[in-house]
């Protein structure tokens, strides 16, 4: 089960991508160590050059924290807007290209599944006319 569909290099807060598993639609609404070594001063600049210029961006508001929100459907209803979630990723983070949103939405996929199927369980065990919450 993975999501076909990428996020593209600069996403909004509103950007999706869907992926169909087990009959479902799913859908997702530190410069590191320096330390001693060969040319330890220009890795430490350099990782201070970056350190910098990341912060600015983000100051600028080019990159900021997200959460990645799967919800389920079948057959085009909704069973749930919050199947399962993660929150505190970067988002637009300098020289990345968002590939890791979509990880980490497919390693969200099997709770939202799960989520979904006991969902769909509650509405089918549910007497006809009573809604299930």
């Amino acid at each position: 089960m993975i999501f076909t569909e990428r996020f593209d290099a600069y996403v909004g807060p509103r950007d999706t991508i869907t992926c169909e598993a087990d009959g479902f639609t799913v859908y997702i609404g530190d410069p590191g160590f320096i330390g001693p070594g060969p040319n330890h001063r220009q890795r430490l600049a350099r990782a201070q050059a970056d350190a910098e210029a990341t912060m600015e961006a983000w100051r600028k508001g080019e990159w900021f924290y997200c959460g990645i929100v799967l919800s389920a459907s079948l057959e085009g209803v909704c069973l749930t807007d919050h199947a399962a979630s993660l929150w505190g990723v970067e988002a637009n983070y300098p020289g990345s290209d968002n590939a890791r949103l979509t990880e980490l939405a497919e390693g969200l996929l099997p709770d939202a599944l799960e989520t979904a199927r006991d969902v769909l369980a509650r509405l089918r065990a549910a007497p006809a006319g009573e809604a299930q919450g």
